[in-house]
């Protein structure tokens, strides 16, 4: 082959659902140990799930979540019902492929669904592209955070965390 010659491309295309995370999504999730320090959080958000007070929503190719988004349900009984949705992730191999809008949408519905009207996102500061896909989609940076919390990783190591973020807010029509 020629140093100017191009290989053959080959397009393929994997069908992606959105759907509820099962428990046998728990040690996907993981992502092959990139987010193995999570898996104490994925088993937490699992058993809310199970309770009603989280929802876990993946987006499957193959059987494997390649992209995730979690929902907490506030309780509050008020007119303004609030969710707040976190970690939405997609394999970085599969970015820019409306994956994270999808995922997004179906949140929304859900959360119309179940009679809530307001919802919550958090972007790290130093993350543009998250926040310009959340304006994107019709939410307005509120206020800011500093983004500190902790956990306990697999190893039962309790991590800290500080990631300055903006918080934004969208209101949407309760189904």
């Amino acid at each position: 082959m020629a140093i100017l010659e191009q290989p053959p491309t080959l397009n393929v295309s994997l069908p992606v659902t959105i759907r509820t995370a099962r428990k046998e999504d728990l040690p996907r999730l993981e992502w092959y140990g990139q987010y193995a320090h999570f898996r104490n959080l994925f088993q937490r958000a699992y058993r809310d799930q199970q309770l009603g007070i989280r929802l876990m929503l993946v987006a499957d190719c193959n059987s494997f979540p390649i992209g995730y988004i979690f929902i907490l349900f506030m309780d509050d009984e008020g007119e303004n019902r609030q969710a707040y949705l976190y970690s939405l992730r997609v394999m970085e191999m599969f970015h820019s492929r409306g994956i994270g809008t999808r995922l997004m949408n179906e949140a929304e519905e859900r959360v119309a669904t179940r009679g809530y009207n307001e919802v919550t996102i958090a972007a790290a500061k130093t993350n543009d592209v998250a926040r310009r896909l959340y304006e994107r989609l019709g939410y307005k940076v509120f206020t800011d955070d500093l983004g500190e919390w902790s956990y306990t990783d697999h190893l039962g190591k309790v991590r800290h965390v500080k990631e300055p973020c903006w918080l934004l807010h969208k209101t949407i029509a309760m189904r």
